[in-house]
């Protein structure tokens, strides 16, 4: 194919030019491992005010990519934000994560929710969007993002972060109709909120189905697939060139399952080997990932090492460098800068090695 420089990097992959170099981003790329972040954060301690103002969630999605050029820009929000627009409100608690109260567990609170109009629910959304595509232009790709039916209506049925999930599987196995109503609207609703992103700005979503790795094949194929499929299904009827990326952490037992879904991408965290990825997936489904992000506590060799192999192994078509999963608190930045260097200098670095 031609070289098409007026098309941010990461789109060029998304759309199958073959590359010199994968383009990067990471996932959590705006937030605590960064001292300009944690600054920030002492100054407006609540998460929703620096999430849901602006100013504010501009200035934390651009200070990963003031710092390292990433080749892709998310903006900084939650998978929660659209949940009160449906009539489910959410806090989000420093030491304890969201929480949602009360949690939803009746088929009346189910009847009683509304559609998304993320005009009036969500405005911010769109300065945000709009904002970054400016800041950025042609040098990154702007990146929206949401989360899926399965893991908000884990979210809302728990009340919070949960390790057993054991409300939402109760409801499941004794009242799956109840909940197949509960995903089903919120699959609308997340559907119309990704149409609205694309409409701000954003050139690329996301979806995290992060808690669909807690099914089986068969619950997963059951309460998560059919969700996932009609969000992509909605979006794509309107928007059918925008990529879509779907991720689920802890992949392994569904990989398989996820290209059903009908996404252009499949974000693949570090128990799957990227090769055995790459074998399992048709050609024109491309990846993403699949560093362990516990590897960016290693050395500068250590950390190069793990990005040129999983790059190897990805090709040069149709893959996106990222880690498996977001970057973790604690991270050194200069851990975090070798990640993005190697991918920057990967033709070389590559070309030099036996």
């Amino acid at each position: 194919m031609t070289e098409s420089t007026q098309i941010p990097y990461l789109l060029r992959a998304t759309r199958g030019e073959t590359l010199s170099r994968p383009p990067v981003w990471m996932m959590r790329q705006a937030g605590r491992y960064m001292q300009v972040y944690r600054d920030l954060s002492e100054k407006y301690p609540s998460f929703r005010e620096r999430s849901e103002t602006p100013e504010l969630a501009i200035e934390i999605s651009l200070q990963p990519y003031r710092a390292f050029q990433p080749d892709g820009v998310i903006m900084f929000s939650d998978i929660l934000t659209p949940l009160p627009g449906v009539g489910i409100p959410f806090d989000i608690v420093e030491s304890k994560g969201p929480i949602i109260d009360p949690p939803i567990r009746s088929l009346e609170q189910i009847q009683q929710l509304r559609p998304l109009e993320p005009e009036a629910s969500l405005p911010f959304i769109k300065t945000i969007l709009q904002t970054l595509r400016q800041e950025v232009g042609n040098n990154a790709a702007v990146l929206g993002f949401v989360g899926a039916p399965w893991t908000l209506a884990a979210y809302a049925i728990e009340g919070r972060t949960s390790k057993s999930y054991s409300n939402i599987k109760r409801m499941a196995f004794t009242e799956p109709a109840m909940l197949h109503q509960l995903l089903s609207h919120l699959a609308s609703a997340i559907a119309t909120y990704v149409c609205y992103q694309i409409d701000c700005g954003a050139q690329v979503v996301q979806m995290f189905d992060s808690w669909a790795g807690q099914l089986s094949p068969q619950d997963y194929a059951a309460f998560a697939l059919p969700y996932q499929q009609q969000v992509v299904k909605q979006v794509k009827a309107t928007h059918p060139d925008t990529p879509l990326i779907l991720y689920i952490s802890g992949s392994a037992g569904v990989f398989d399952l996820m290209a059903q879904s009908g996404v252009d991408m499949i974000s693949v965290d570090w128990t799957v080997d990227m090769a055995d990825a790459r074998n399992r997936l048709d050609s024109h489904i491309g990846v993403q990932g699949n560093v362990d992000p516990g590897v960016l506590f290693g050395s500068k060799e250590t950390i190069r090492a793990r990005i040129l192999d999983t790059i190897r192994k990805a090709g040069n078509k149709r893959h996106i460098l990222n880690l498996g999963h977001g970057i973790l608190p604690g991270t050194p930045e200069e851990s975090a800068a070798c990640f993005f260097e190697t991918a920057k200098q990967a033709d070389q670095l590559l070309a030099g090695c036996p």
